[in-house]
């Protein structure tokens, strides 16, 4: 099976690929990325116009299977993932049962080799059911081929639980993955603690909560020399301790969501449970950091942090309400009309955000064009609008920040394994 791509502006950070080119892809592979290819295909694309990337890597979602498939499946969780350009999936372990020993892991395997439709990493627990009590058998998990480990919807409170997990990743070179949260500051809170919390009569989360927990496991890490990737950042603070822990020579990364950069804790003033999230929407000097951080490089990438709720766990009043929204079908749309469509960041470097560099943060051959690589490939109309609409979601759940919402950037085909896995309903 052979297809061609014809005068894409083809985006591969990579190779440092910023102009028009075709790309041929054979069978699961990309066999060569050059002008004018005269090759005869099976399926011809015309990307005039249009943006040739890598398939999106989104190092942060919840698929929710097995235990919870009345929110997500990975059948249509993957299928969510396509249709937002998303070819590479982390699956987070807070499922039911937890990811967290190896028969676990041989279980998610299973259901993901007969139902995904994209691909799928596994993340394993850090800590026994997550709970953290008891630390999980890294070497086994590891054996098993996760490549990652987080308690993420839960922190690892015990210092001395927590120093050991990062020591013992160290030595199987896999990388920690860190929900930095203290419960004891955030316990109750529904949204940002400030002028809009005090307003609305409800609970504030206080940023405390976040970068106090930043700053002990860079410190952990520090003493480790371990890989620590930090989880949805949400303020300034924990920027600024980013920052100084990457001069300082720790080995951190971090990531921000595409609701965290572009929404502050104002767009809850209607109390709309679909801006309810952990850590919440924060205040706009807070936005303007996490900006600040994408361009500067402190923030290495953007992923989504999907996670799925019924409309009975959404529904109700705000406090009741469950943290968390989808994202995976909007986040290259808010990413394009955020940040490149403001002059924020260019095409490479939005490259460099949602596909190259989590790739690398996971250890994985993905993120890239060039030629012998997977043939996982993303075309998008740049300057196309649409309007995000509950009914056309893929996704199981419909609990998006963004419904109503006018976005720029258009998935036209995303390319996953060499095969046309999503095409738009609006190209006939």
């Amino acid at each position: 099976m052979k297809i061609l791509i014809k005068n894409g502006h083809v985006i591969d950070p990579v190779n440092n690929i910023d102009g028009i080119y075709d790309i041929l892809v054979e069978n699961d592979k990309i066999s060569e990325v050059a002008k004018n290819i005269t090759t005869s295909a099976d399926n011809i694309i015309d990307a005039a116009d249009k943006i040739v990337m890598p398939g999106i890597v989104d190092m942060h979602v919840h698929l929710r299977e097995p235990g919870r498939e009345d929110k997500e499946t990975i059948t249509t969780g993957t299928m969510a993932a396509l249709r937002g350009g998303v070819t590479s999936i982390l699956a987070m372990p807070n499922t039911q049962p937890a990811i967290d020993c190896a028969e676990n892991v041989e279980l998610l395997k299973s259901i993901i080799n007969k139902t995904a439709k994209a691909n799928v990493f596994i993340c394993a627990a850090i800590t026994k059911e997550r709970l953290g009590k008891e630390l999980t058998d890294i070497l086994k998990l590891k054996r098993e081929g996760i490549v990652a480990i987080s308690d993420d919807g839960s922190s690892v409170d015990n210092d001395e639980l927590m120093l050991p997990a990062l020591q013992k990743a160290k030595e199987q070179d896999i990388l920690v993955i860190s929900h930095c949260e203290d419960k004891l500051l955030s316990a109750g809170g529904a949204v940002n603690l400030g002028i809009i919390s005090t307003r609305l009569g409800l609970r504030g989360i206080a940023r405390e909560s976040e970068y106090k927990r930043v700053e002990r496991d860079l410190k952990l890490a520090e003493k480790a020399k371990a890989r620590l990737h930090i989880a949805h950042v949400s303020c300034k603070e924990s920027v600024e301790l980013i920052a100084k822990a990457k001069k300082k020579g720790i080995k951190v990364t971090a990531e921000v969501t595409p609701h965290h950069f572009s929404l502050n804790e104002e767009a809850v003033l209607g109390f709309d449970t679909n801006m309810k999230m952990n850590p919440p929407l924060r205040n706009k000097d807070d936005l303007a950091a996490l900006k600040e951080g994408l361009k500067n490089g402190i923030i290495d990438a953007i992923a989504s942090d999907h996670a799925p709720h019924t409309e009975n766990e959404k529904e109700i009043e705000f406090e009741r309400a469950e943290f968390g929204v989808i994202g995976l079908e909007t986040e290259l749309a808010v990413s394009i009309t955020e940040l490149v469509k403001t002059g924020l960041l260019d095409w490479l470097d939005l490259a460099k955000k949602l596909c190259l560099n989590p790739a690398r943060i996971l250890g994985i051959n993905k993120g890239t064009l060039g030629a012998g690589c997977d043939a996982d490939i993303l075309v998008v109309s740049p300057d196309k609008e649409w309007v995000v609409q509950k009914a056309e979601f893929v996704s199981k759940s419909k609990n998006s920040a963004f419904l109503g919402k006018k976005l720029t950037g258009a998935v036209e085909y995303t390319i996953c394994n060499g095969r046309t896995a999503y095409k738009n309903p609006d190209l006939g």
